[in-house]
C-alpha cells in the first residue's frame, strides 16, 4: 500500500501540532487551572469533535482543489508558516496583561464553533492535508485515517493541557 509511508510522518506531525501552545491548549489550561478537570470536559470533547469536523472537511473540499490546482499546496504552507511566526511574535512580545475573572467554564458548544475561526485549527488541517493526503490511494481510507488519527490524539492533548491547569493551581497560594 502506498500510503503507508506517510503514516508515520502524519502521526508525529498530529501529536506535535495537538500538544504544541495554541489557542486551544491555552483555554484548556485556564480553564483546568479555575474550574478543574472534570467541568473542562465539556470543552475537551468541544476541541476534539471541533477539530475533528474541520479536518473531515478540509480533507473532503481541499484535495479536489489540490488536485486541480497543485501550486496551492505550496503558498498555502508558505502562508501557514508565516501566520504562526507572525502569531507567536505577537504572543511573545506582548506587554499587556489583562485580569478578568471568568465565572463559568467554557461550554462544548463554545469550543467546538470556535475551531472554525482558530487559526492555529487551520493551518493545521491545511498542512496535514496538503503533506499527508492520499494522492493516487483510496480517499475515503485516507480521509478516515486522518480523522481518526486527529480524534485518538487530540483527546490526550486538550487533556494533559487541562489537568496541567489543574494540578498548577495546587502549588499556588494567591
Amino acid at each position: 500500500m502506498a500510503m503507508q509511508p506517510r503514516i508515520l510522518p502524519l502521526i508525529f506531525f498530529s501529536i506535535a501540532a495537538a500538544f504544541t501552545p495554541g489557542p486551544n491548549n491555552i483555554v484548556g489550561s485556564y480553564s483546568g487551572f479555575n474550574f478543574g478537570i472534570k467541568k473542562s470536559l465539556p470543552l475537551i470533547l468541544g476541541v476534539t469533535f471541533g477539530y475533528t469536523v474541520l479536518i473531515t472537511l478540509s480533507a473532503a473540499g481541499l484535495n479536489v482543489i489540490f488536485n486541480a490546482y497543485p501550486i496551492l499546496k505550496t503558498i498555502i504552507k508558505i502562508i501557514g508558516s508565516l501566520f504562526l511566526i507572525y502569531l507567536a511574535y505577537k504572543i511573545s512580545f506582548q506587554n499587556e496583561i489583562k485580569e478578568k475573572k471568568i465565572k463559568n467554564p467554557v461550554t462544548f458548544y463554545d469550543t467546538f464553533i470556535f475551531q472554525f475561526v482558530n487559526p492555529k485549527a487551520w493551518v493545521i488541517c491545511i498542512t496535514a492535508v496538503s503533506l499527508f493526503y492520499p494522492e493516487k490511494e483510496n480517499l475515503f481510507l485516507g480521509t478516515l485515517f486522518m480523522v481518526i488519527m486527529s480524534t485518538i490524539i487530540n483527546i490526550p492533548s486538550i487533556s494533559v493541557w487541562a489537568l496541567g491547569g489543574s494540578i498548577i493551581i495546587l502549588y499556588l497560594s494567591n
